[in-house]
């Protein structure tokens, strides 16, 4: 569905986000709570025992939504002022999913010349945000660049003791690995036993390499712009040679053959029906290219006419949309509710695993009144739960916040 600019810019007019106040503050005594002298008790407490403020300070429901602008959406490098109205409806969607408060963060100068533009100097981010930290339960980085992307996430969740979670590499990890689970489901193997190609290997794509394996997937065959991640290749970069595979198959169309699950995060159109049409007896395609996926779903109905396949994309317009809202709001509400230091890999498995359980159940009625054109019945159509299926807030966040209990991050 297209949007007219001008109806579009109307409705970001004057912000998506606003300051909304806990506490009253009409009467004398209530100004002296809020601020001066009473605030001097908050003050000390902190002073006395840092975790306080988790206690007497917002930062217990509080999320940093930061970005320098390097990576927006699919627009690419437009510097941290373009990419507030993303972080604000990024914020939007933390509020409305999960009742988390989120602020957006955009960060200037954080590149290598020191200008609005060009490549990320990543130290510059991380010294940013520790700078920042003290107020916050936790920071979500957004449409940050590869490869500095891994390099500030990984150094931000070693050097902070409050969870750091790129939703670029790990939340479309996450909502992928579930649909892959209940594809594994239907088609009646373990993870173990499935074959799977992907192509991409940025950001995205390393980290559902990442999840997939963690999961107890084994046969995974990465793509990049070059062919096939082999490790006699010389050009690799350290995150993608860790998953470099000995194959004889140089290019993607040779290694989809026979494979039953393929998982684009890359361009659109580079499969074709004819490649699909190679892939195993029941394939799945998950063509996550945005707006164009991989190939289209028209397209690979075609090919596999008469098969049973499974299709998804990134798209709301068909069935099957991995869609990021899955994940964040729900990683992040169980990561608060318990104060853990991290989001580690157990609790990004155990909110995928939850995701697909839930596709198992019964649809709610008001849900489905959402979706009339869709069945939302477990099956080939439908392994990915929807967005406005209230059930999420419930069960996510408390398979998230068990697996920190679990792993022994969780303070509470």
């Amino acid at each position: 569905m297209a949007y007219d600019r001008e109806e579009v810019l109307k409705y970001h007019i004057g912000g998506k986000v606003a300051v909304a106040l806990p506490k009253p503050l009409k009467t004398k005594d209530d100004l002296c709570l809020a601020y001066t002298p009473g605030v001097a008790h908050a003050v000390k407490a902190i002073a006395e025992n840092r975790d306080a403020a988790w206690d007497v300070t917002a930062k217990r429901n509080l999320v940093a939504v930061v970005s320098d602008g390097t990576a927006i959406l699919g627009l690419g490098d437009l510097g941290a002022a373009a990419s507030v109205p993303v972080m604000e409806g990024k914020a939007v969607l933390f509020k409305a999913f999960a009742d988390v408060d989120a602020w957006p963060v955009p960060l200037a100068h954080c590149r290598k010349d020191g200008k609005d533009t060009g490549p990320t100097d990543p130290q510059r981010v991380i010294d940013a945000v520790m700078a920042i930290a003290p107020q916050y339960g936790g920071v979500n980085l957004e449409d940050i660049a590869a490869p500095a992307c891994f390099e500030i996430e990984d150094k931000l969740d070693k050097a902070l003791d409050i969870p750091v979670f790129h939703d670029d590499q790990w939340g479309t990890a996450v909502i992928s690995l579930s649909g892959v689970m209940n594809y594994a489901k239907l088609a009646g193997k373990e993870l173990k036993d499935l074959k799977i190609v992907m192509n991409g290997a940025g950001a995205a794509g390393i980290r559902i390499c990442e999840m997939c394996k963690a999961a107890g997937v084994v046969d995974v065959t990465m793509c990049d712009s070059k062919g096939t991640i082999r490790r006699d290749r010389t050009d690799l970069n350290p995150y993608k040679a860790r998953h470099a595979v000995d194959t004889t198959a140089k290019t993607l169309k040779e290694a989809i053959v026979g494979a039953d699950v393929f998982i684009g995060v890359s361009a659109a159109n580079v499969l074709s029906g004819e490649d699909v049409a190679k892939m195993g007896e029941f394939p799945a395609i998950f063509a996550m290219a945005n707006p164009d996926p991989e190939i289209a779903p028209e397209e690979v109905a075609k090919a596999l006419k008469g098969r049973k396949y499974v299709m998804v994309t990134g798209r709301s317009d068909y069935p099957n949309q991995i869609n990021n809202v899955l994940g964040f709001p729900y990683l992040f509400r169980g990561a608060l509710d318990v104060r853990a230091t991290t989001i580690n890999t157990e609790m990004k498995v155990a909110a995928a695993n939850a995701l697909a359980m839930l596709a198992r159940e019964s649809v709610p009625d008001d849900v489905k009144a959402l979706y009339p054109d869709e069945t939302l019945e477990f099956g080939t159509g439908y392994i990915i739960p929807k967005p406005f299926d209230r059930r999420l807030k419930d069960i996510v966040p408390a398979a998230v916040a068990e697996a920190a209990r679990r792993t022994g991050v969780a303070r509470l």
